[in-house]
């Protein structure tokens, strides 16, 4: 099975998938974002956005070749996979998280927007369909509960959920 735990930079996605195996799952786990530094699958830096890297997506899906397991990063809805699991959270919550990890103002404002306009939810959507892509609220939850409900997906016993949590609020004055 391939699974994708996706989301805005920010949402919990590394700290949730790696408590995973403390839950006796027993899938490989692939740290996306790792694997794109280490093995160079990127074509430039955006200078604009604190040097982030642009990742080179078609080298990505040639180094993974045929993988199973559950892929993690903001990038793993643009796979082939056969469930997505979007992780959410609250853009005032999201942004402060970014600023404390050290992401510019700029780059924390642009990711809590783009969280509040449901972008990776949409595009998950959009690749996969509804009835593949389950959603999970972080927002005031501790991450071995959100790594429960990632469990729960894996193991078939929660239905798929998009379109459930609405942050629109944030983008009115």
């Amino acid at each position: 099975m391939k699974i994708a735990v996706t989301g805005t930079p920010g949402t919990g996605k590394t700290t949730a998938t790696e408590l995973l195996a403390e839950r006796g799952v027993d899938i490989p786990v692939i740290h996306l974002n790792d694997e794109i530094k280490e093995y160079d699958l990127w074509s430039e830096r955006d200078v604009d956005r604190d040097d982030s890297l642009i990742t080179d997506i078609e080298a990505v899906k040639n180094h993974l070749g045929d993988w199973d397991g559950l892929l993690e990063s903001h990038l793993a809805h643009h796979f082939d996979v056969d469930r997505v699991i979007v992780l959410r959270c609250e853009p005032s919550v999201l942004e402060d998280r970014l600023s404390e990890r050290g992401d510019s103002e700029q780059k924390a404002k642009e990711n809590a927007e783009s969280e509040a306009l449901d972008v990776v939810l949409s595009e998950a959507v959009d690749q996969h369909g509804q009835d593949a892509v389950y959603e999970i609220d972080t927002t005031g939850r501790d991450p071995e509960a959100v790594a429960d409900e990632i469990v729960a997906v894996i193991d078939g016993d929660r239905s798929p959920s998009a379109g459930n949590v609405d942050f629109t609020g944030y983008l009115l004055p």
